[in-house]
């Protein structure tokens, strides 16, 4: 089998974050090449220690320093890759593609997933993201392809020759009857908003707590992730959160997140930048009813236009949850047929090995 050599990501399985995610899912289901991944140790679980079958685990030393984790990690895996040739490597994300034209030099193919512009991230002050900006204009120049999940950036990139759209995916689910996870956390069955995701500020959660101190039929909101580097926008949250109607879960997955998705009144996904959000993918697996912000990465999923809510906006927010909350509380059924991993992962290994 030939080999891919992955950097860029912190890794999987129990690691928080979208592009996590979305290599777990990718990889395990690409069986027929041998994976390479290269993980930061600093954010390894418990359940890291996970196998599978195709999927060898190289686990550099890292930080939690923002800004710097990524490109030390990088640097790292690159030296690593030097000395054990892969086939190809797989880099996710422009910050690490500034690695790709050392890469190209020492002869290796290299094949960029372009997730999301991080430029755009609120977290990251001027100079850090003009550095990203060069980063996006390295990565997309010496890459040999280009796979976007995100089918508006890779127009506002200007549709290269050597680019494709390959969107995120998901996995058939089953609902979980079990509510140990809810009664854990004092969470009511079937009456709590939910959203999912790293608390970082891009997400928007800011809007969604304000949202349920002005609306007196939200009872409770659900908010499972947690903070990537420090805690001060959880702290911000707590501070908006006056009618005390917010449960922070913290990082939740497995059988956990599937008791949260299971038993929700409905799904918010407030942010105000995503590339393709896999949480949202998840949630209409479950058939949850869904508020999201009218943004060009959720749009990419075409939800009814109720659905929608403008960005930024907490009395557009307030309108779209009343919505839902007024209609009736029923599964929703979703064509997800494209969206199946297993033609995802076929469609990508083509972009890895052409030949």
């Amino acid at each position: 089998m030939k080999t891919i050599a992955v950097i860029g990501t912190r890794g999987f399985p129990g690691i928080q974050g979208g592009v996590e995610v979305h290599s777990y899912f990718l990889y395990t289901h690409m069986r027929d090449a041998r994976v390479r991944l290269y993980r930061r140790r600093a954010y390894l679980t418990e359940q890291s220690a996970r196998t599978f079958p195709n999927i060898e685990y190289i686990d550099l030393p890292s930080t939690r320093i923002k800004g710097f984790e990524a490109v030390w990690h990088t640097l790292l895996s690159v030296l690593h890759i030097a000395l054990h040739r892969p086939d190809v490597v797989h880099i996710h994300n422009i910050g690490p593609g500034m690695f790709a034209p050392l890469l190209r030099l020492m002869g290796l193919r290299v094949v960029l997933t372009y997730h999301s512009p991080n430029y755009e991230h609120d977290k990251w002050n001027g100079p850090a993201r003009w550095l990203l900006r060069q980063c996006e204009k390295i990565s997309l120049h010496f890459s040999n392809r280009v796979i976007f999940v995100n089918k508006y950036q890779m127009e506002k990139c200007g549709a290269l020759d050597k680019s494709v759209f390959i969107p995120n995916g998901i996995d058939a689910v089953t609902r979980s009857e079990a509510t140990t996870f809810l009664e854990k956390h004092g969470i009511r069955q079937g009456n709590y908003l939910l959203a999912v995701g790293r608390l970082t500020p891009e997400k928007g959660l800011e809007y969604l707590v304000e949202a349920a101190n002005r609306l007196p039929q939200v009872q409770q909101v659900v908010i499972a992730g947690a903070s990537d580097h420090d805690s001060a926008y959880r702290e911000q949250l707590e501070k908006l959160d006056i009618g005390k109607k917010v449960i922070f879960t913290g990082f939740t997955s497995g059988e956990d997140l599937r008791q949260l998705y299971s038993h929700a009144r409905c799904f918010v996904l407030p942010s105000v930048n995503e590339g393709f959000p896999m949480v949202m993918l998840e949630a209409m697996a479950y058939g949850l009813s869904i508020v999201c912000s009218d943004i060009p990465g959720t749009r990419q999923v075409e939800l009814p236009e109720e659905d929608y809510f403008t960005v930024r906006d907490v009395d557009s927010l307030c309108a779209a949850i009343t919505r839902r909350l007024n209609g009736p509380n029923e599964p929703q059924h979703y064509d997800l047929e494209k969206y199946n991993w297993d033609t995802i992962a076929a469609t990508t290994r083509q972009q890895l090995f052409p030949n």
